[in-house]
């Protein structure tokens, strides 16, 4: 007994001994761990109490003495901000770290500032010093940051600072702190507008910038100070459109449409009629010379402005650009802008847009539809383009019906009309009665279908669809009044089928045509209005008042036949409860029957009520939005929005155009200032070839100077502690300045262009290049409000940025020393396989909540390097709460399904399984692992997925298997996104010679993935899905599938959920989530006596609960 607690009582102080040292040493193991029970803790409270506890956990770490601790929880703090979760309980614990020397905190504080620096502007206030002391920093994104947040305070005491601060930016060295410095303008203008002169100086300084950066922020300030001061762009109008193809591409749009106005100013119009177009005084465009001649003194020929025709000449390549607003905006500039025979360039560009997505579809083909009125020519070749589809949304629908109704004339009326026949049987109501307007539309437009027209809206009378026997009795009686004495047959057959009719405007314009052509149709009218007598009470408003004015044109016309019954309709509408009906009913009683009131009124009844009414004019609804700027939102929604600007009227003569005309000055390449010390670059490889180099070796020699100063200023070593994010984020700035000085000298033209073309030459001889670290630079690339940081664009600079691993860092680093052209060849070489897919993506702070969640225990594919799954798991934040966390099962069967036979493939057999993994390609995709089988005697190549059905079914194909040898088997992966639902993804598995149609149909259970709960929670939450959520059945268990194991085993392999711990022994429960839209799926099943037992399902999704119902009271039925 001694011993033993002798033993007992030095392992005890050992254990303490132990800890006392990891306290002493800070270890942080126990702070995680208490973390991680908290969190597991935290779903006995409420959401809102699990947020308090959680900002309490935030604000400890936050103001611990560790930086990592803190660097930890702002990572955190920006997840939930990125999440849309308020945050701003945590801003005085976070503003304390705003003076943190640390860069990568200080970055993430002013990110979590700049979002509610408005909200609590008291607390911001305190700090104004600290970021004034910011916009001296050397490094460029914290003075940026600084900027973006003393702007966002909205508190006019400090409008001082805030335009002080706003000049001292707008002349950094740094492109991007002058970029935020114009993105400030706009916030400081719209807190105190009597600033605006201020702005106007600053913003004139800024224009005249040379950068690709700062262009697009520089012209959305002018939009908002002063757009009405072209005198300011007058002088920078030829440099923006040479920048313009290099500028972002939100700031593109809005470039576009500047220059847009502004050319409507300062050009005469090229629409003018008669004008001849004569660009190169030789010869006039559309006359010949001996026309020329007899008209010279009546028509001068037009000669186009050359910056007029340079905006033209360099809009025209962004025609291809990727982003659909910008290729938009060049659309509506030629729309304007360009001479007749130059718009038609444009239709292509409209017509690719129309694969976007529905809401570009709707914009584009609005803007189409407004061009198809006054040009039918341009868009007449791609008539197919706007054929519906079955699987287009009704207002789409509608636009290309009116396109196609635009395009409609004598040579293409036949193949349209049978397109609408075709659409008149579509189960879409609205868009088939909309193609009856249409029909109605061309036989009004085109006289010789009109006939024709009119027949077939005839026979659709007899259609079983009382919506399509309305809309064509409305435009039957629209056309009827072109030519009614020849139709006098189509108004009694209309009159027949007047019972059947039930849609109140359809009987409402039979009446109409009843009363307008009484005379035609003599005896069929009395009678009908006899009918309406018996129903008058009952029928709706509009078609009481036709009934009113029919009895009232009857009467003038037969009065012998219709007088009691006219006066019985005008007594029952003298006590409707419509005043508009008994207000009519007066009127019409004193109109046409004579009393001593009514006096001489009376003797023009018949001139009032039959009158020759003129014919209505069918017109699109597209006919005057040509009063507002294509691509705005004016004409979206045809009426003058806030902030439109409209167009002005060309001027009868152009103003002079010498104030376009600037000095040309060599530009001065631009480098921000780097802490630490610099190296003369040793270049041993020529940048050019060496004929390049003799013709300017004595350019060289003058410049060397000026070329040494700018590579030692653009040196990258630095010895403190910040070297690295310093050469990184200077790294990002020179790149993204040399691609913009290089975009600018070959999209420009002219001297200026040349000379700037040979100074970038020159710098890049004497450059070094500096040391690259994508990862930073690209996590704080969306910093500024536009979402576009300094991150280049050109290919070899996106490659290095996307290379994240340790060892290429270490290898650029080795290789600083080098010339950029080495460094660019190494970077390609490094990173051949992700430019060619994926070297535009980056990964930025807010966009954390893109990444799918990482589970602990997942399985790293072995595809994926395990330095980027790391860097991965770092920035991924998850989706679920704490509460409720996804993990993989612990038992999970394997069933195998045939997928294709060897005899049907032709000897390629696939068998397929689904491995309940978290999918690596989407979140929302089940993994589906594929087992292809070589079954011939020939090798089979080039096996790869084809067509897909439906089309807009999510698969993540497996990359094309190249070869396949004889008795070989190679397995691969896919993800589906079947959305929660247990429909086929029927698809094609190709070969280079053949095609096999093949499904994959999962089972209910496969669609959830597991989730874990306890006991308290799975209460809780089975509470909320409770009434027509719940399903229940009684299950009549197998006697071997009573025990918990089995049970266990018996739902698992049916379903992938997780096994809730339950206290009591006859109560199961299981609990998991749907993969697609991450509904809740609760299972329970209660043993009863005998064998019985009530299996519950609790989940919104009542469908997928009625299918699992079944699958599960089947298995575990199953002995």
């Amino acid at each position: 007994m001694d011993v033993g607690f002798c033993l007992r009582s030095e392992a005890v102080g050992a254990m303490r001994t132990a800890l006392m040292s990891a306290e002493n040493l800070q270890l942080t193991l126990k702070t995680e761990l208490s973390q991680e029970e908290q969190a597991l803790t935290h779903t006995k409270r409420s959401p809102k109490e699990t947020l308090k506890a959680g900002n309490e956990d935030l604000k400890e770490m936050l103001e611990s003495n560790k930086e990592s601790l803190k660097l930890e929880a702002m990572k955190r703090v920006v997840g939930l901000i990125a999440k849309g979760k308020n945050a701003s309980e945590l801003f005085p614990a976070v503003v304390k770290n705003v003076a943190s020397k640390n860069i990568e905190l200080k970055k993430l504080v002013y990110v979590y500032l700049v979002r509610y620096a408005e909200e609590q502007q008291d607390l911001a206030l305190l700090s104004i010093s600290t970021f004034q002391r910011a916009l001296k920093e050397p490094n460029q994104f914290i003075r940026a940051s600084a900027l973006r947040v003393l702007s966002s305070i909205r508190v006019s005491i400090i409008v001082p600072i805030m335009m002080l601060a706003i000049k001292e930016a707008a002349a950094d060295l740094s492109p991007y702190v002058r970029k935020t410095s114009a993105h400030a303008i706009q916030k400081l203008y719209s807190l105190d507008p009597d600033q605006k002169e201020q702005l106007i100086e600053v913003i004139e300084k800024l224009l005249k910038d040379k950068s690709t950066l700062v262009a697009g922020s520089v012209v959305v300030a002018f939009e908002e100070v002063c757009p009405d001061r072209i005198d300011l762009i007058h002088k920078n109008y030829r440099k923006l459109c040479n920048l313009l193809v290099d500028v972002e591409e939100w700031g593109q749009v809005v470039i576009i449409s500047m220059l847009t106005r502004y050319a409507r100013t300062q050009f005469t119009s090229p629409w003018k009629e008669g004008a001849m177009f004569d660009e190169n005084n030789e010869k006039a465009f559309y006359e010949s010379d001996s026309e020329e001649k007899k008209d010279q003194t009546e028509a001068k020929p037009y000669t186009m402005d050359p910056d007029h025709r340079l905006l033209l000449r360099n809009t025209k390549p962004l025609l291809q650009s990727r982003n659909t607003a910008v290729v938009m905006s060049v659309a509506q500039l030629y729309w304007h802008l360009a001479p007749r025979h130059e718009v038609n360039i444009v239709t292509k560009s409209l017509v690719r847009l129309l694969r976007s997505h529905r809401e570009v579809q709707y914009i584009v083909l609005q803007n189409i539809a407004t061009m198809s009125i006054q040009r039918k020519g341009m868009f007449e070749p791609f008539m197919k383009s706007f054929y519906v589809r079955s699987t287009d949304a009704t207002h789409i629908k509608t636009l290309k019906l009116e396109i196609l109704t635009n395009l409609a004339n004598e040579a293409n009326i036949s193949t349209i009309l049978r397109e609408f026949q075709t659409y008149v049987k579509s189960q879409d109501k609205a868009f088939a009665a909309a193609t009856i307007q249409a029909i109605g539309r061309c036989a009004t437009n085109i006289t010789e279908v009109t006939d024709t027209c009119l027949n077939g809206l005839v026979l659709l009378l007899s259609n079983r669809d009382e919506t399509v026997v309305a809309e064509s009795v409305v435009v039957i009686k629209k056309l009827l009044q072109t030519q009614p004495t020849q139709h006098s047959e189509i108004i009694k057959h209309m009159a027949k089928l007047f019972d059947n009719i039930t849609v109140s405007m359809a009987r409402a314009s039979i009446l109409w045509l009843m009363g307008e052509y009484c005379d035609r149709v003599p005896k069929i009218a009395p009678d009908v209005l006899r009918k309406m007598a018996k129903t008058f009470t009952a029928e709706e408003d509009i078609v009481k008042l036709q009934t009113v004015n029919l009895a009232a044109k009857l009467y003038l016309t037969n009065s012998k036949q219709t007088k009691l019954l006219t006066q019985y309709i005008l007594n029952l509408g003298k006590y409707d409860q419509s005043y508009d009906i008994r207000d009519r009913t007066r009127f019409i009683r004193q109109l046409i029957v004579p009393n001593e009131k009514s006096g001489a009124l009376n003797k023009y009844a018949r001139r009032i009520l039959l009158a020759p009414k003129p014919a209505p004019v069918l017109e699109s609804a597209f006919k005057d939005r040509d009063r507002f700027q294509l691509g705005s939102l004016s004409h979206s929604i045809n009426s003058k929005a806030a902030g439109y600007q409209e167009l002005s009227d060309w001027p009868a003569v152009a103003p002079d155009q010498s104030v376009r005309n600037v000095e040309v000055i060599e530009p001065v390449q631009e480098w921000a200032p780097l802490v630490g010390k610099t190296k003369k670059p040793k270049s041993t490889e020529k940048f050019y070839s060496d004929d390049e180099e003799e013709k300017e070796e004595e350019k060289e020699e003058e410049g060397s100077e000026s070329s040494e100063g700018s590579s030692s200023s653009s040196s990258s070593s630095s010895s403190s502690e910040e070297s690295g994010s310093e050469s990184e984020e200077q790294s990002s700035e020179e790149s993204d300045k040399s691609s913009s000085d290089s975009g600018k000298s070959s999209s420009g033209s002219g001297k200026s262009s040349s000379e700037s073309e040979s100074e970038q030459k020159k710098k890049k001889k004497t450059k070094k290049a500096p040391k690259k670290n994508g990862k930073t630079t690209a996590a704080f690339s969306d910093s500024d409000e536009n979402g576009n940081g300094p991150v280049a664009r050109d290919g070899s600079t996106s490659a290095e940025s996307s290379s994240g691993s340790e060892t290429d860092s270490e290898d650029e680093d080795s290789d600083s020393d080098a010339p950029p052209t080495q460094q660019k060849k190494k970077s390609d070489v490094k990173s051949k396989p992700e430019v060619k897919g994926k070297s535009k993506k980056e990964v930025s702070l807010l966009d954390l909540d893109d990444f799918s969640p990482a589970p602990t225990n997942a399985p790293k594919s072995s595809v994926v390097s395990s330095s980027l799954l790391s860097d991965l798991e770092g920035l991924s934040l998850s989706n679920t709460s704490s509460t409720m966390q996804v993990t993989t099962p612990s038992f999970g069967p394997v069933k195998t399904y045939e997928l294709l036979h060897h005899m049907t493939g032709k000897g390629l057999s696939a068998k397929y399984h689904f491995p309940r993994q978290p999918c690596l390609y989407q979140p929302s995709m089940v993994a589906v692992q594929v087992t292809l089988t070589n079954s011939s005697d020939h090798s089979l190549e080039e096996i790869h997925i084809g067509d897909r059905s439906p089309a807009s079914l999510n698969i993540h194909c497996f990359n094309t298997i190249e070869r396949l040898e004889p008795e070989a088997s190679v397995t691969v992966s896919m993800g589906i996104d079947f959305s929660d639902s247990t429909q086929a993804a029927n698809f094609q598995l190709c070969t280079k010679e053949d095609q096999f149609s093949v499904s994959i149909q999962p089972a209910v259970g496969e669609l959830l993935m597991p989730s874990t709960l306890t006991e308290q929670d799975f209460s809780k939450e089975q509470g909320k899905l409770l009434g027509m959520n719940e399903t229940s059945t009684t299950v009549t268990m197998a006697t071997a599938n009573t025990s918990s194991q089995t049970v266990n085993t018996q739902v698992l392999s049916v379903a992938n959920v997780g096994v809730v711990s339950s206290g009591q022994n006859s109560l199961h429960r299981f609990a998991g989530r749907t993969v697609s839209s991450g509904a809740l799926v609760l299972v329970s099943l209660e043993l009863k006596e005998s064998s019985a037992a009530l299996l519950t399902i609790n989940t919104d999704k009542s469908v997928m609960a009625s299918m699992l119902l079944r699958d599960l009271k089947q298995a575990l039925a199953l002995a």
